[in-house]
């Protein structure tokens, strides 16, 4: 997914503000979800909702303004109720971020809950 860095993104320097990062990360998560065919607003109809638990994240460059940015994201572990995410950004070839985040599946009264079927052809 590319994503490219507006002035909004930045602080007074230009640099993508830190925090931002975990936006572009979200944002890449949904659309490699949507990818798979799993559509995360079905599963809030059912009561089943996808948290963030854990996040790993090393910021090795800064992005800046005006910069186009690509953010990737692979399935790195799959169990019963979670999933753990690997995701970097780059800016052509330079690695800028590598994260791992952990999901976790719970229901609206904040409980974990089994990870729906569709989920199964996310496995390494």
């Amino acid at each position: 997914m590319n994503i490219k860095i507006y002035y909004e993104d930045t602080d007074a320097g230009g640099v993508v503000y830190y925090a931002n990062y975990l936006r572009y990360l979200e944002r890449a998560r949904t659309e490699f979800l949507f990818e798979h065919d799993i559509n995360v607003a079905e599963f809030h109809d059912q009561g089943l909702f996808f948290v963030v638990t854990h996040v790993d994240i090393h910021y090795r460059r800064s992005a800046r303004l005006g910069d186009v940015i690509t953010v990737t994201t692979e399935v790195s572990e799959l169990k019963n109720a979670s999933l753990l995410l690997k995701h970097k950004i780059l800016k052509d070839e330079t690695l800028l971020i590598e994260a791992a985040v952990t999901i976790a599946c719970i229901d609206t009264g904040g409980r974990p809950r089994r990870l729906p079927e569709s989920f199964k052809r996310l496995a390494v």
